[in-house]
């Protein structure tokens, strides 16, 4: 289950890693260039940890799996924090009548499986790519996966519909391929079959679901398997941040998020935390509530602090977002509350770690997923 690492030193400090248990389900789209290593590589070289297990018999759908003896029995065999759920890469892509057939009554049961093993146990759906050429192989029989962006589509459209029905999450590893692919069609994220992922494709994958588990960024790792570059690390990094980071909600990964507005001695809240089951508003004055939307008014002016607390999994993930408010200033200014972010690397326009240069474009990095580009004129 999800701890807290801490190092102790001589000189002060903080707890800096994250430990997670993974269960990987799915095929040869998982195992190859064995993934689940690579995420754990990842988790390593920021202070955080992966222990993971898989089940991934080649081409298995989830209809395979829900009856595997294996798969079930490894869903059972401990309290996971996550389990990945990789369908057959066809099955999704197909009519939203036959993938309400042959997909989503399966993908139901291995959930129902999960729950039963543990409520604490958050499952993962691993969005994967469409075919560098589409399927060809049943484009006669449904035209709309006859192009790489037809079949990208409809794997979206059914990963995102199979996590909301089960409350879910989903890691969008085939959204990443399409953001690189649009920004730099030179590296193949494909091997020969233009099916299965090259090292790159695997790489990319592995950075999108450090991001999805941790909610961090993974610009700045120092961990590439043999084969990548350092130059195409960074940009798989930060295409997978991105993709992730900017649009948590679009994933329904759980997440605490909320924006204010002042009116004199009130404020206003709007929630816009996504994945969640419960949540707490602490007001800074003592109060509180469970409201989705509230709105409360203070008894004197002054500093306070807003928090709210977001509980999912039968309350064994939280999640926190503060942010501080004067009241007794006149503001009507709509205001969204800030997480910290820290500069993490500054990269030029091929990916490549640098430092300011004037009359150049650079691209500011953070280690939330937010970039920044920006025009260094000489001075």
């Amino acid at each position: 289950m999800k701890k807290l690492l801490l190092l102790l030193t001589l000189a002060p400090c903080t707890a800096i890693g994250q430990s997670y248990d993974v269960l990987f389900i799915g095929n040869s789209y998982t195992y190859s260039n064995n993934l689940p290593q690579q995420v754990a590589g990842l988790a390593s070289s920021f202070g955080d940890t992966i222990n993971y297990d898989s089940s991934t018999p080649g081409g298995a759908t989830f209809n395979a799996h829900s009856s595997n003896a294996t798969t079930l029995a490894k869903i059972s065999q401990q309290e996971w924090d996550y389990v990945v759920l990789q369908a057959q890469s066809q099955e999704p892509s197909f009519s939203p009548a036959q993938v309400a057939n042959d997909v989503y009554p399966y993908a139901q049961i291995l959930v129902d499986s999960i729950a039963q093993n543990s409520l604490c146990t958050e499952p993962l759906f691993f969005m994967t790519w469409g075919r560098k050429y589409g399927d060809q192989q049943n484009c006669m029989f449904y035209p709309p996966i006859c192009t790489y962006e037809g079949m990208q589509n409809r794997l979206r459209e059914s990963y995102l519909e199979m996590a909301t029905t089960n409350n879910a999450s989903v890691s969008p590893v085939g959204i990443s391929w399409k953001n690189s692919i649009a920004l730099d069609s030179m590296i193949n994220l494909y091997s020969g079959d233009n099916s299965h992922p090259s090292i790159y494709g695997s790489y990319l994958a592995a950075c999108t679901f450090y991001s999805s588990i941790f909610k961090k960024s993974c610009v700045g790792s120092a961990f590439w398997p043999v084969g990548v570059d350092s130059a195409t690390a960074v940009f798989l990094q930060t295409v997978a941040s991105n993709t992730v980071l900017d649009t948590l909600s679009t994933w329904n990964i759980f997440n605490a998020d909320f924006s204010y507005v002042i009116m004199g001695d009130s404020v206003v809240l709007t929630n816009s935390s996504s994945n969640y089951e419960s949540l707490m508003w602490d007001f800074g004055d003592g109060n509180q509530s469970t409201s989705t939307n509230p709105t409360h008014s203070y008894s004197a002016s002054g500093s306070y602090t807003l928090t709210l607390t977001a509980y999912n999994n039968d309350s064994c993930f939280t999640d926190t977002l503060s942010a501080s408010i004067q009241i007794g200033v006149v503001s009507s200014l709509d205001e969204k509350p800030k997480k910290e972010k820290t500069l993490q690397t500054i990269t030029d326009l091929l990916g490549r770690t640098t430092q300011p240069v004037p009359n150049s474009v650079l691209f500011y990095i953070y280690d939330d997923g937010s970039v920044e580009k920006r025009i260094q004129l000489e001075r």
